[in-house]
């Protein structure tokens, strides 16, 4: 099989799929952030849900990069993990 690296250098000389990857990186990268913060308050995704007075699965679907979360949203996350939400432009 070959490795994830080397497959994704292949894909992204497609145009359009390369178009597509850089256009979902934002989603990725918050649900990167999410991912990392709660592992470092070491809470599960059904803890950081009832912290936010939410559910599982919306944790889930923001873990998965499968929803672009709104500003009130990221606030909710930040204040349940402990932390603050920056936002940068790069």
């Amino acid at each position: 099989m070959t490795n994830w690296n080397t497959y994704k250098q292949k894909l992204l000389r497609d145009p359009e799929f390369k178009k597509l990857y850089e256009d979902s990186q934002p989603e990725f990268e918050i649900a990167k952030a999410i991912i990392r913060a709660r592992i470092e308050n070491k809470i599960t995704q059904k803890e950081l849900a009832k912290r936010m007075n939410t559910t599982q699965s919306v944790i889930s679907r923001l873990e998965q990069g499968r929803t672009s979360p709104s500003i009130a949203l990221l606030k909710k996350v930040a204040a349940a993990l402990n932390t603050t939400l920056q936002i940068q432009f790069k």
